[in-house]
């Protein structure tokens, strides 16, 4: 999930905005997550199934 869908329960807001300092904090955690931290797993699942079936329709191109 991404931080700027998360509403904060200590004040309301959007953690995005990051009014509070719960906000700042989870919005710093989230953002240290890397570039799969905002991916859920079913994106994930489909982003190893494209790549196996890159690799399957390669090895094919390559022994035809």
């Amino acid at each position: 999930m991404t931080y700027d869908r998360l509403v904060c329960a200590n004040c309301a807001s959007p953690v995005s905005e990051g009014r509070c300092p719960v906000c700042r904090a989870s919005r710093e955690r989230m953002q240290q997550d890397g570039i799969f931290g905002g991916l859920t797993p079913a994106a994930l699942i489909a982003l190893l199934v494209a790549l196996i079936a890159v690799a399957v329709l390669a090895h094919e191109m390559a022994t035809a």
